[in-house]
């Protein structure tokens, strides 16, 4: 668990760093730079410092997990390391780059966790469907299959529109958002939805 450090200083021309009281714009800028220009890991190591806890605190907020904040911890500040140079102190302060590159962590965090959580869900349902039709049949053939046409008409007809041109017309999520004309989230939580209802029905019923 990281702990919270107090702020600290960077004594001019020594490349050392002593305690401070208040928010440190100023250094953080200037450790940002060296870490840029020198990959300075002492400028780094305070950076880390400064902002471990504060995304520490953040990460458990949006994900209500100790294991996934230190997650979010290790990903924003890899890519401070790797992303220094494009920190511009004309354009704003240190902190408000770190936590906009911590924003984009956790969003790219958040896109995965819903991307894997549909993958399980189409891996838990798939299979079901897949016994109750011939692999060989076309889209047309499959829907005689009374059992199968009768799980997806208990879909409402938008999440059934989708189920049928992701599994049974190979088409990806951004070629059926296309054909919908609808977002390509649309498409996700359509079928996120239908797939957790089906699942329920074909759970229920088979042996």
């Amino acid at each position: 668990m990281v702990s919270q450090q107090p702020a600290t200083r960077c004594e001019p021309n020594t490349g050392n760093y002593t305690a401070m009281p208040e928010t440190p714009s100023k250094e953080l800028a200037d450790a940002l730079s060296a870490v840029a220009i020198k990959r300075d890991k002492q400028a780094f190591a305070y950076l880390f410092a400064y902002f471990s806890p504060k995304i520490k605190r953040f990460g458990i907020k949006q994900f209500n997990s100790d294991a996934q904040a230190m997650e979010l911890v290790q990903e924003t500040l890899t890519s401070v390391w790797r992303k220094a140079h494009l920190y511009n102190n004309d354009k704003g302060a240190a902190t408000t780059w770190v936590y906009t590159v911590m924003r984009n962590a956790s969003f790219d965090m958040l896109r995965k966790m819903k991307s894997n959580k549909e993958e399980h869900i189409s891996e838990d349902i798939w299979p079901l469907v897949e016994q109750h039709a011939n692999s060989d049949y076309e889209f047309s053939d499959h829907l005689e299959n009374q059992q199968i046409k009768n799980y997806l008409d208990k879909l409402p007809q938008a999440q059934r529109d989708v189920v049928k041109g992701v599994y049974f017309q190979d088409m990806s999520q951004e070629q059926l958002a296309e054909q919908l004309n609808i977002p390509v989230g649309t498409v996700k939580s359509r079928l996120r939805l239908a797939l957790q209802k089906l699942r329920n029905e074909m759970g229920d019923r088979h042996d």
